[in-house]
């Protein structure tokens, strides 16, 4: 007998894309919860339409809290949980599907998130999710804001893929407000909360403060690896916004003190070398970048950086250094990854005709 699978939503205000989100799972659940933290438009009614198990829970800007009571809800062996923004695609869900009948046999499946994405849909951001969870086990979460549940015990990946489909965002600012007021109430940040912190007040603008919240996180030795590396990159992001391009480019080698060099912070290395017109050491960086293993476990993770991002940006180097058949060679391999992208076809265009004047030139020059 398959596994059941009791799916659990908090919601606001989400009228708009409520439904697609309930029609994308629902082949995949058995059991539909939805809790409303304080809707004003017509979002408890669209649920109501899909399941009579739809909750109010009074908002108290604590994330898990209102998580957890939708978990205490659900009756399924497994409990996947989802926002309204999410979707599930066709072939996501047929893998899912085929997981469930065959047995899940873990007590937390972790599913790739895809959140950032190209003009033609393509993945560009996406990290792991501890996204379907046994019951029994009793898992709860933690975080009023940026809410996390630690897996433990037998734990499975999966490479299909919850999509992330935001149309609107409905209060840019809530997180900030909830870490700020739990600052004003004292209350202490353990290291996962502090680098949030620190990333929700550069989303804000606030990079002096930012950068005093990341490098105070990094000081803590109990940080996540993942969040360690991410942290590096964001307070160069920082320093950049600061006009400290050295600093940007120290915040990024450091990373290198938390782990083995990712593709996207050797990418990053490369832009500011770009930027300081630097392109035989920007070039290094790309390189790298295209030859580093793809680390696909559970952080943030951007496909392009390992492969069509570097390939490109080589073109762009190897053409800066005159090197126009190398750039021509690079072009053709970023096009074969991505054969319908602008850049390419300007490439191409551009560089055949600067390769084909200058065989013209050779030829005339040995007819000479």
């Amino acid at each position: 007998m398959a596994d059941s699978i009791s799916l659990c939503m908090i919601v606001k205000d989400e009228e708009a894309v409520l439904a697609r989100c309930l029609d994308s799972v629902r082949a995949l659940v058995d059991e539909v919860i939805i809790v409303d933290t304080g809707s004003t438009d017509r979002t408890a009614q669209i649920a109501a339409a899909y399941t009579d198990k739809v909750y109010s829970f009074d908002w108290c800007d604590d994330f898990a809290a209102a998580r957890n009571f939708s978990f205490e809800k659900a009756s399924g062996d497994y409990i996947l949980w989802l926002d309204a923004d999410d979707i599930v695609l066709p072939d996501d869900l047929r893998q899912l599907l085929r997981i469930k009948k065959k047995g899940i046999g873990a007590d937390v499946l972790m599913v790739r998130y895809n959140t950032g994405f190209d003009k033609l849909g393509r993945p560009t951001l996406s990290f792991y999710r501890e996204r379907i969870l046994r019951r029994s086990m009793g898992f709860r979460w933690v975080g009023r804001v940026h809410e996390v549940i630690q897996p433990r015990g037998k734990v499975l990946y999966t490479q299909a893929a919850i999509t992330h489909h935001k149309l609107h965002r409905n209060d840019p600012g809530r997180n900030l407000r909830i870490f700020e007021t739990m600052r004003r109430e004292g209350q202490p940040f353990d290291p996962r909360q502090q680098f949030y912190y620190g990333r929700e007040l550069y989303y804000a603008g606030a990079y002096d403060r930012a950068k005093k919240e990341l490098q105070t996180f990094l000081q803590r030795p109990e940080g996540w690896v993942e969040n360690q590396v991410e942290a590096c990159r964001t307070l160069s992001q920082c320093c950049r916004a600061l006009d400290d391009p050295s600093g940007a480019l120290q915040a990024l080698f450091s990373s290198f003190l938390y782990d083995q060099p990712r593709a996207e912070v050797c990418c990053d290395i490369g832009h500011l070398f770009i930027n300081r017109r630097q392109y035989r050491q920007a070039a290094y960086w790309y390189q790298q970048a295209a030859a580093r293993p793809r680390i696909e476990g559970g952080g943030f993770y951007s496909p392009a950086c390992y492969d069509f991002i570097p390939f490109l940006q080589l073109c762009l180097c190897c053409d800066r250094l005159g090197d126009y058949q190398k750039a021509w060679d690079y072009n053709e391999k970023a096009a074969a990854l991505r054969p319908d992208e602008p850049a390419v076809a300007h490439n191409r265009q551009y560089l055949g005709e600067l390769l084909g004047r200058k065989q013209t030139k050779k030829r005339a020059k040995a007819a000479r």
